[in-house]
């Protein structure tokens, strides 16, 4: 079992930047052979997948359309996955959640919501032009 609290969201211009955290607990919270992602939700889109980091190596996946603004990565000593974004679109504004106790990491899947059993509640970003 995991707990997911998320930090870091808000609000920001275009160009700018912020950085989102995921702070997991319970039993299996520093588990190596988990991935761990972040998936974000638009008003009236589908859950997305943004950024995945395998674990034990802190190995990362991204997305096509966030790739070189966006890095994700663990911090194993404190439980958390950090989501740092860097200019930032308005297209970037959506909930942003963070999900645990993925498992499988290939392309099609490690970025789908169906890989992932623990889920955060969610964090809002909002990306003004």
């Amino acid at each position: 079992q995991v707990s997911i609290d998320e930090y870091g969201g808000g609000s920001v211009q275009a160009g700018g930047s912020l950085t989102l955290s995921c702070v997991m607990t319970g039993p299996e919270a520093n588990d190596s052979r988990y991935c761990v992602a972040w998936f974000r939700q638009a008003p009236g889109g589908e859950r997305e997948g943004v950024a995945a980091v395998y674990y034990g190596s802190n190995f990362p996946y991204y997305a096509d359309d966030v790739k070189g603004r966006f890095s994700i990565s663990r911090d194993g000593a404190k439980l958390t996955v950090s989501l740092q974004m860097n200019d930032l679109k308005a297209a970037d504004t959506a909930t942003y959640s963070c999900a645990a106790g993925g498992f499988g990491w290939w392309p099609g899947w490690v970025l789908t919501p169906k890989a992932y059993k623990f889920w955060g509640q969610g964090i809002q970003v909002t990306v003004s032009s």
